[in-house]
């Protein structure tokens, strides 16, 4: 019997997501299928980079509702956005396990590294989630 899948997460890299985002429209549609609810989250860096980022947070927080405002996930049943702070991997496998995701959705690499066969992130996801994880390929 197939195992009913009910939170779907899907890490989103909004510096990459204007290029790409297979994985969120890939999530959507299985959120939509399974009616299950959508996390949509975030990693903002610990030590900002750009000095005009005064509070990451909000910062990140109001660019992750402009993703999901601009690709609208209707027939969802619920979305809900996440920030976190931190090491990407790290933080995506902490809260596949905090929230007990059924199922992590996410791109393979960065939309630039053609090189590598599966991205460092989604090889550390993949090797370390509790839950099925499912890579899109760009």
């Amino acid at each position: 019997m197939a195992r009913q899948t009910k939170l779907i997460l899907c890490p989103i890299n909004l510096r990459h997501a204007q290029v790409e985002h297979h994985a969120y429209m890939e999530a959507v549609e299985m959120a939509r299928r399974r009616q299950a609810k959508l996390i949509v989250a975030t990693i903002a860096p610990e030590i900002e980079r750009n000095l005009n980022i005064y509070n990451s947070d909000t910062y990140w927080g109001q660019q992750l509702r402009k993703f999901v405002n601009d690709n609208p996930a209707s027939g969802v049943p619920e979305i809900e956005m996440v920030v976190r702070k931190g090491a990407v991997h790290r933080q995506i496998v902490k809260l596949a396990d905090e929230r007990k995701v059924d199922l992590i959705v996410m791109e393979a690499a960065n939309p630039k590294v053609k090189d590598y066969l599966l991205g460092t992130t989604a090889s550390h996801v993949v090797t370390h989630a509790e839950c099925s994880v499912y890579v899109v390929r760009s």
